[in-house]
This record gives structure tokens, sequence and C-alpha cells, in this order.
């Protein structure tokens, strides 16, 4: 059963229009996807090891928050 989180975004360029190559959509998809079910499994080890789901979430918001562009202009 596919949950909402699932489902994917409609990409967009920095200017705001959709992203319209269909390779680069099924790259950011596979990325995003690879990422959610790591995500899903540090979190459920951790839960399973008695960690805090709670701190678990806040680390994983924290690493992506962190994340460094280095395209950035």
């Amino acid at each position: 059963m596919a949950r909402a989180s699932d489902e994917f975004p409609v990409w967009h360029t920095p200017e705001g229009e959709p992203v319209s190559c269909l390779e680069k959509i099924k790259v950011l998809n596979e990325n995003l996807s690879e990422l959610r079910d790591l995500a899903q499994d540090a979190l459920e080890d951790g839960v399973l090891m008695g960690c805090d789901e709670d701190q678990l979430r806040d680390v994983l918001a924290g690493i992506v928050a962190g994340l460094v562009n280095p395209y950035r202009k």
C-alpha cells in the first residue's frame, strides 16, 4: 500500500519551471526513494535499539538541514 510520503514532487528549476527531462526526473525520484528507504531503515534500527524516536527524527532532519550545495554561485 502506497503512503502519501511515497509520492514524488513535481521537480522545478530555480526559475520555477517544471523539469521536463524524463531522465532527470527519473534520477531525482530514484535518489529520493533510496534516501527515504535508508532513513526509514536508520529510524527503525534506532528504535529497535532503544533510542528515542523524536531524537532520531531530529538527527535525520539535522543531516538534511546541514547539506551543502557546492554549486551555489
